[in-house]
């Protein structure tokens, strides 16, 4: 995740949607986003009346999320999962597959205790994450056009090149160029890494973790996943 462009070339969705309707069906009230990033999808819940607390450990990605509009409503965090303060919220939400970044098995169960501790009884974890069935790497290693955005200070135009790795196991590495246009400077060259998990080992982690009702949906609609589909939605109760 680069700051300096994550806004401009991750638009509004249906994920997004799906997630505000999930949301708005369990009727909860108060929420920790976890992974919050620049505060992109954060902001949204504030305007739709939550008690949000938003926890990155990316602190460039807080300072810009802080300077938005209706941020003053969030209870902005640079931190991680330690973070979340234990029984205290309806739901925690992590949007955007961050799930997948989280690349060993002992983060990961770091994760899934951590928010297990810190919802209360009947509290829900709802996450996103990428079927690895589905090889969408594929679909990415073709497409080599880059993105393209704005400079938010100088509005000189920028291009975000991917370069793709491949595999090492079920982790995959790419890294992101941001190039300037206009002076042809590179701004930022980050190494990015994802880890795929199936299924059934998200399921069987979840119910270590102590959660008594797992379901999942798939590619942004309120139908049960299948193996064909492209995203998985995970929807857990404490």
């Amino acid at each position: 995740m680069i700051p300096l462009v994550y806004d401009q070339i991750n638009l509004w969705g249906k994920d997004d949607e799906f997630f505000l309707a999930l949301l708005k069906r369990l009727k909860v009230e108060s929420i920790a986003d976890l992974g919050c990033g620049t505060g992109r999808w954060t902001t949204h819940l504030a305007q739709n009346g939550y008690t949000i607390t938003a926890i990155d450990p990316h602190e460039e990605a807080i300072e810009l999320a802080r300077s938005k509009v209706d941020s003053g409503h969030v209870n902005w965090i640079v931190g991680d999962s330690s973070n979340l303060q234990s029984n205290t919220y309806d739901a925690v939400i992590m949007t955007a597959n961050v799930a997948q970044v989280f690349l060993t098995d002992d983060s990961w169960k770091q994760v899934t205790s951590d928010v297990f501790r810190s919802l209360k009884v009947g509290g829900h974890f709802i996450f996103d994450t990428r079927n690895p069935l589905v090889n969408v790497w594929e679909e990415w290693e073709k497409d080599m056009s880059p993105d393209v955005a704005k400079d938010r200070i100088s509005g000189d135009p920028l291009e975000i090149y991917t370069e793709y790795e491949g595999f090492e196991r079920d982790v995959y590495t790419f890294y992101e160029t941001v190039k300037n246009t206009k002076t042809n400077e590179v701004l930022v060259h980050e190494k990015m890494q994802i880890r795929f998990r199936k299924q059934e080992e998200l399921d069987e982690s979840l119910k270590q973790a102590g959660f008594s009702k797992i379901e999942t949906y798939g590619d942004w609609e309120f139908k049960y996943a299948n193996s064909e589909s492209r995203s998985f939605i995970f929807h857990c109760v404490k």
